[in-house]
């Protein structure tokens, strides 16, 4: 082994006297990398070695590098790099070779060496790690795409890139992300070849016999791609992905009207066709420009009536939850659009009425499309038909949580008489576990429109539930309510009533200690007798409460000499990691620091 690291050592003194002889670093701080290199390079060969060694040993030569690279800016000498800075490149390389070939296993220790290979601009040894990284993980298709983009930005070689991605196929063969990878790379090339075409021509030089192929500079390669991909990969989401590709590209008009037209004939049955075909027409000019507000907003008009048009038609061959929810979802888009001009206002707001009424007449209309119609009928001032639809959404949705909460807000909101009773059949056919958000909203809407009386009766009712999120959140509310209510006296009553009534939450307590807290002259008896309550549901876990008693006992009030009792109990009642948190800080009490 000593002799490995000699020899080791050995190799860096020519870099090393470079170093020292131009003036890069001192002789002492030569030595002072000669001892550190030794230290490192031991530890890569003991008995038992851990990655951490290699990515410290890794880490240190970066930063020697770094270092190099600001005093060469410092001094202004830039020679003598082959000797220097290559030669640490290079062993950098191989402490990652060493690494990467001791844990295979590991991407990111792969990535690491690729990152550090791009920022130190060494591209043969780039492509040599991509392809033992593949070797090793042929079954990410991630870094497939990531060594053929490499080879396309890095290295500027189509040919390459190319050969990754058929590879990449081999053991991916249904794999959309490599197509579409791969799909993009070909016409990026062709844009490439174009754009040198063009510059050659401008600069009128004569490339002799080379010829640039018109075939593949319009496309044609990427075509080939795209009739393989389609080939193995149904679906029209996929189609679309292809084109949204080739649409970034000014020279694939003939392409997308091939996919296009693709997308038609394969997939007419399809509500992503359908609505692509609609959205089309937003895009479809007619003459020249129009100059002023109004005339653009006919405009806009007209091809939104030409899109709903194509919605029409799809909607004729195709009634289904997915068609109407792509019809709904653009007439919203549209109606959310900011515009000055009233008459386009009021239209798509007539428009997106009209679209809500006739997906839920079909009973093809989602749950989450309520809210949005709701929405909008508040906003028209309809109160007649945003309570017949509020209700419409319940009777279509009756176990759903979010949909009663949204039909009660806006029952609330529009002061229904049958708000109560909608609360009770909400409650009848909600589950029980999910029936919190209810059972708040309820209590909100009882506080600010019902008697003292009928408040405290639904409290009552919420007390009975065998939910236990249900029943804690309920006892809250209710000593919150009473203290707001009827004051202290009322709130401590309240907070009597419900002491054994199990489960808790701590909040329950805190509060309670909070109000005596807040009282003119409050009673220690009281807080130890709030705290004493509290302990005994949270006693085994909750350190805080202890400390909480602590200080208090530690306040004007209390009494010190309690302290040393409390602290014998908590140690004897906490469990697990709550032991050691509550030692720490209960030092840290006692020595002032908190």
């Amino acid at each position: 082994m000593a002799e490995v690291v000699q020899q080791r050592i050995e190799n860096r003194i020519p870099e090393l006297e470079q170093l020292e002889r131009v003036g890069l670093f001192s002789k002492k701080e030569v030595k002072s990398m000669l001892k550190r290199a030794t230290a490192l390079e031991y530890k890569l060969h003991r008995l038992i070695i851990t990655k951490v060694d290699f990515i410290a040993y890794i880490q240190y030569e970066i930063n020697v590098l770094e270092l190099i690279k600001k005093r060469r800016s410092r001094i202004g000498y830039q020679f003598k790099r082959e000797e220097i800075e290559f030669s640490i490149i290079s062993r950098i390389n191989n402490i990652f070779r060493r690494a990467t070939t001791k844990w295979k296993e590991d991407v990111q220790l792969w990535l690491s060496h690729i990152a550090f290979c791009k920022k130190w601009n060494t591209k043969g040894q780039l492509s040599k790690v991509f392809s033992s990284m593949l070797a090793i993980h042929p079954e990410k298709p991630a870094l497939w795409i990531m060594a053929a983009k490499s080879e396309l930005e890095d290295r500027n070689s189509s040919e390459s890139a190319r050969h990754l991605f058929l590879r990449a196929l081999r053991f991916h063969p249904e794999s959309k992300k490599v197509y579409q990878e791969y799909f993009r790379m070909e016409l990026l090339h062709a844009e490439k070849l174009r754009k040198q075409q063009k510059e050659l021509e401008q600069a009128e030089i004569d490339v002799g016999e080379y010829e640039f192929s018109p075939e593949i500079m319009s496309g044609k390669l990427a075509e080939v791609v795209y009739r393989d991909a389609t080939g193995k990969i149904q679906g029209a989401d996929f189609i679309l992905s292809l084109l949204t590709i080739a649409a970034i590209f000014n020279f694939t008009k003939e392409l997308q009207d091939t996919i296009i037209q693709d997308l038609q004939s394969k997939y007419p049955d399809d509500s992503l066709t359908w609505d692509f075909m609609a959205k089309r027409e937003l895009e479809v000019t007619v003459g020249e420009e129009i100059q002023s507000a109004k005339g653009r907003a006919s405009d806009m008009a007209r091809r939104e009536d030409r899109c709903c048009q194509v919605y029409e038609d799809g909607l004729n061959s195709l009634n289904t939850e997915a068609m109407w929810a792509c019809f709904v979802s653009f007439c919203l888009e549209r109606f959310r659009r900011k515009t000055n001009v009233q008459e386009l206002k009021e239209k798509r707001q007539e428009r997106l009425l009209a679209a809500f009424q006739r997906a839920h007449d079909s009973s093809l209309l989602k749950e989450d499309f309520y809210k949005n119609w709701l929405q909008v009928l508040l906003s028209s001032g309809d109160s007649e038909q945003t309570a017949a639809v509020a209700m419409a959404a319940t009777q279509r949705y009756r176990q759903s949580v979010d949909v009663w909460c949204l039909a009660l807000q806006t029952m609330v909101h529009l002061g229904s008489g049958a708000t109560g009773k909608l609360f009770q059949d909400a409650l009848t056919h909600v589950n029980p576990k999910l029936s919190l958000p209810l059972w708040q909203l309820q209590l909100e809407w009882s506080m600010t429109s019902q008697s003292a009386e009928e408040t405290e009766a639904l409290f009552q009712r919420g007390l009975l539930s065998v939910v236990p999120a249900v029943s804690m959140e309920i006892k809250e509310k209710y000593l919150e309510w009473s203290y707001r209510s009827g004051g202290y006296k009322k709130a401590r009553k309240t907070f009597t009533s419900l002491h054994e009534s199990r489960p808790f939450s701590k909040a329950f307590f805190t509060r309670m200690i909070q109000m005596e807290k807040d009282q003119e002259t409050p009673k220690m008896s009281n807080l130890r007798d709030f705290y004493e309550r509290a302990l005994r549901e949270f006693g085994s876990t909750d350190d805080d409460l202890w400390l909480e008693y602590i200080r208090e006992e530690l306040g004007p009030s209390g009494q010190p000499e309690n302290c040393g009792k409390i602290h014998w109990r908590a140690m004897k009642l906490l469990e697990g990691e709550s032991v050691e948190r509550f030692t720490a800080q209960y030092t840290l009490l006692q020595t002032g620091h908190i």
